[in-house]
């Protein structure tokens, strides 16, 4: 990943939107390398799409400044459009075209000529697994096939950058994979990537460098490897415990004090230590209680539990969000 100022092709310096009495962007600065994988990630209603939307040229900022390829778009948010592709968060395509139509006619906004758009669109619904359904309407997709077309017709030009406002969202657990391997290989051809997303395992199974957005303002902006690297040498684990005692947690945190043990739940433990977890004294002490232990797993350093020191926002609330928008982590 390029990592120098000289090699961005997004800069943005003191972003700031509102509506009404509610700043939806709150003087927000970064910039995206060429070539990178940049994540936004935060809860809903952080300030994604509106970001998204002013980098795109959807919605004039009220203040700061936005320059994509050297180009500055503060004033003609059009100015960087033939540069860029957009992937909405709802679909803008029209559902009473055919797949292999809808491709066509966005081709021809950005110019293409009638031979070129029509090898193009052929050439990715190939590549997205849609030429089966090359000529049924839109409005008889699927969600996920309804997510894949979108996403083709926003690279139909061969963009530069690439922006995707919550790719994965509302969609079924396989066509999200599928999905997100499809992100992976554009990437991997070289197309620059703005991806917002509330979901953090996603984040960090794409994402090179990721900026938390929180009610607005950017708290934190690093590389994952980086984000991950203090949590690295802790080791966690989860323990499940049947007919828990009421003075179990206070008992195991007195007995254990070289750890850090967390009620998670009635009769579930989250512990956290420097060196490895003796599993065995904590068996013993829950079954001395009368207690007994149902599960014990270990669990691998995330980006979760960076997001939850970082923003305070605890993962109950960001598995809600996943709930309401119909999609199972």
């Amino acid at each position: 990943m390029q990592s120098k100022s000289n090699n961005s092709l997004i800069k943005v310096r003191q972003l700031t939107k509102r509506f009404d009495k509610l700043i939806a962007v709150n003087d927000i600065s970064f910039e995206v390398f060429k070539g990178e994988l940049f994540g936004f990630l935060g809860p809903n209603g952080a300030g994604k799409t509106t970001t998204i939307n002013m980098l795109t040229g959807l919605a004039r900022p009220d203040s700061g400044s936005i320059e994509i390829s050297g180009l500055d778009c503060s004033k003609n948010p059009k100015l960087a459009q033939h540069l860029i592709g957009i992937v909405p968060d709802e679909s803008n395509l029209y559902p009473e075209l055919t797949g292999y139509d809808n491709l066509c006619f966005c081709a021809s906004l950005y110019g293409m000529r009638k031979h070129e758009r029509e090898e193009r669109a052929r050439d990715l619904l190939e590549k997205f697994g849609l030429s089966d359904a090359a000529n049924r309407k839109f409005a008889g997709y699927s969600k996920g096939m309804k997510r894949k077309l979108t996403i083709a017709a926003g690279i139909i030009h061969r963009p530069e950058i690439l922006f995707l406002d919550e790719p994965t969202t509302g969609i079924d657990v396989a066509s999200a994979r599928q999905i997100r391997q499809l992100i992976a290989n554009l990437h991997d051809s070289g197309t620059t990537i703005f991806l917002t997303t509330h979901y953090i395992e996603e984040a960090e199974r794409l994402c090179q460098r990721i900026g938390f957005i929180v009610q607005g303002k950017i708290v934190r902006i690093d590389t994952v490897i980086s984000l991950l690297q203090p949590i690295q040498k802790k080791h966690t684990m989860v323990i499940s415990v049947l007919h828990p005692d009421e003075g179990l947690h206070h008992k195991l945190i007195s007995e254990f004090p070289e750890y850090s043990i967390e009620l998670v739940s009635k009769g579930q433990f989250r512990i956290v230590s420097e060196k490895v977890i003796n599993i065995g004294p904590l068996v013993r002490c829950i079954e001395e209680t009368g207690g007994e232990v149902s599960e014990a797993r270990r669990i691998r350093p995330s980006l979760e539990e960076v997001f939850v020191n970082i923003t305070g926002i605890e993962l109950n609330a960001m598995k809600k969000e996943k709930q309401k928008n119909g999609r199972s982590s």
